[in-house]
């Protein structure tokens, strides 16, 4: 089996993937909640005396993209090896 053969292969462009959509997932994720952390911190700064609820919702969807940036990384992990 030569290189070219090797390189082309479909297990080759799964693993390719795999690791990219893993990478892309998991990168998106921390700009999305650093970008959820900065509009809270800007709220609070604009109205500290509703710093309780705005601390709340943030902790809640920071989890919610969290959870959603797992199952990304872990079907391109998924991608990879199986």
């Amino acid at each position: 089996m030569d290189l070219l053969t090797v390189l082309l292969s479909d297990v080759a462009w799964a693993n390719a993937g795999g690791a990219l959509g893993a990478g892309l997932a998991a990168i998106g994720a921390g700009i999305g909640i650093g970008q959820i952390g900065k509009g809270a911190v800007e709220s609070i700064a604009r109205q500290p005396e509703a710093a309780n609820d705005i601390r709340a919702n943030m902790i809640l969807t920071a989890a919610f993209v969290e959870g959603v940036a797992l199952f990304a990384v872990i079907a391109g992990i998924l991608a990879m090896f199986v």
